[in-house]
């Protein structure tokens, strides 16, 4: 939605001005037979005139126009910003120009305002979309080397991260029928008394008549007033601002605040000099004093450090009298000990002896036969009763552990203990592994001689036949 349009033989029009800056009328070109052949001066697409239900009046593309024209891609907010920022610099005595490019296509200004003398331009863009700090700092300095001024317009309810970063302002749209636009940020005013820049408000028109007769200038903001307060929907917030448009008398108030203040801290820096060479005297008489009081303080440490090594050595021989004792005391006591183990392993070992004898003497009831046919005989029988598979070992290994029996494990991942197999029922009671396990004997008579001494196990029999007795070597 273009303000201009090219004429094939008066150039560019600007539906802004009242004879569209060419002594034509409104009525000339809108809605008359032929159509006059009017183009965009950005695409070079064919536009006709338009006029919104408000009475804006406008250049409207024609159909099926090219898709990257920006121009038309710009929205209604941006037109309607450009069409006041004319507004308020007609109303200041400049010229205004809508969508002006440079004559090396580098750069379209949304709007030029050119004195009347025609010696002095100033571009006012409005930034709506988003754009890099680098890219809107290159913008201005194409502009700046041209000798045109600038000031970037943002009317978002943000600020912008570049609103410092270049000559800029943010602005606050009518809030109703009769209310003007107002700039909200980028204007600021320096409070000498105070030490700091403060926010300032005015309507963009007067900002612009300033901003054009150089009553405002962008300046740039001394590293030690970058920080600036504002309340907002009544909080406080801090910002921080490396640039503002502010007068010059506001620019002369913060140099000369930074020179007050530098004096200030000149003169703080002399007195904490003067302060610093008096405590420094202070302490070199206090480090004399304290030098005194420390070698007072050594000698008397001294005297203390020869009676108390008087006290030590007196101590260290009655201390050199109790440890020999102690030590005749503590080799006394091991020597008891162990004779005592000695003792425990005897009687352990002849435990162990007494229990193999009596082990052998259980086993030694079974013929060599009944021995080869005891172990398959309970593998038969985990089979026929569980479904189980046990591993049978090839020869009998009777272990302690068990009561001098044989154990016999499933062949699962686990090696599950399936049961222990004759068992010596003399030295069961001594045997807690043997709790809550499977028992299997040969014959009832084993099994009834098992179920005396464990009664709470349960012992089957698999009643295999009796063969001659021969005794287990």
């Amino acid at each position: 939605m273009p303000f201009t349009a090219l004429h094939p033989d008066l150039g560019r029009l600007d539906s802004t001005l009242p004879d569209l800056g060419r002594g034509m009328a409104w009525g000339q070109v809108h809605k008359v037979r032929p159509r006059v052949p009017l183009v965009c001066p950005e695409c070079a697409w064919g536009v006709h005139p338009k006029v919104s239900r408000s009475g804006v009046k406008f250049f409207c593309h024609d159909p099926n126009r090219p898709a990257s024209c920006e121009l038309s891609n710009e929205s209604w907010e941006h037109h309607m910003l450009k069409l006041e920022m004319a507004g308020a610099i007609r109303a200041a005595g400049w010229f205004a120009a809508l969508e002006v490019p440079a004559e090396d296509g580098s750069w379209r200004a949304d709007v030029m305002a050119s004195s009347s003398d025609g010696a002095m331009r100033m571009a006012w863009e409005a930034q709506l979309s988003p754009i890099t700090l680098e890219d809107i700092e290159a913008r201005t300095d194409r502009y700046a080397g041209e000798g045109i001024r600038v000031c970037w317009v943002y009317p978002g309810v943000r600020p912008p991260r570049w609103i410092s970063a270049v000559p800029a302002i943010r602005v606050r749209p009518p809030q109703g029928r009769e209310a003007a636009w107002v700039v909200d940020d980028g204007l600021a005013g320096f409070g000498y008394r105070a030490g700091r820049w403060e926010f300032r408000e005015e309507p963009l028109e007067r900002f612009v008549r300033w901003a054009l007769e150089g009553q405002l200038v962008p300046a740039g903001v001394l590293p030690r007033y970058r920080r600036v307060y504002r309340v907002v929907d009544g909080e406080q917030l801090r910002f921080t601002r490396d640039r503002w448009w502010t007068s010059q008398r506001s620019v002369a108030d913060q140099d000369r605040h930074e020179v007050m203040r530098q004096g200030q801290e000149a003169a703080r820096a002399e007195r904490e000099a003067r302060r610093q060479e008096q405590e420094e005297a202070a302490e070199r008489r206090r480090e004399e004093l304290a030098e005194q009081e420390r070698v007072r303080r050594a000698a008397e440490d001294e005297r203390r450090r020869l009676e108390q090594e008087e006290r030590h050595r007196v101590l260290m021989e009655q201390m050199k009298v109790r440890w020999a004792e102690e030590d005749a005391r503590r080799e006394r006591e091991r020597v008891e000990r162990e004779a005592r183990l000695a003792r425990e392993q005897a009687e352990k070992e002849e435990r162990g002896r007494r229990a193999l004898q009596t082990a052998r003497a259980w086993w030694g009831r079974l013929s060599s036969k009944q021995q080869t046919e005891l172990l398959p005989a309970v593998a038969e029988y985990a089979w026929r009763t569980s479904s189980l598979r046990l591993e049978v070992p090839e020869e009998l290994k009777i272990w302690p552990r068990y009561s001098y029996g044989v154990p016999l494990f499933a062949r699962d991942r686990r090696r599950t203990l399936y049961g222990i197999v004759l068992p010596c029922p003399d030295l069961a009671a001594s045997c807690p592994a043997l709790k809550g396990e499977l028992i299997l004997a040969r014959i009832a008579s084993e099994e009834r001689e098992l179920a005396q001494v464990l009664p709470e196990n349960r012992i089957v029999h698999l009643d295999l036949p009796e063969h001659e007795q021969l005794t287990m070597l």
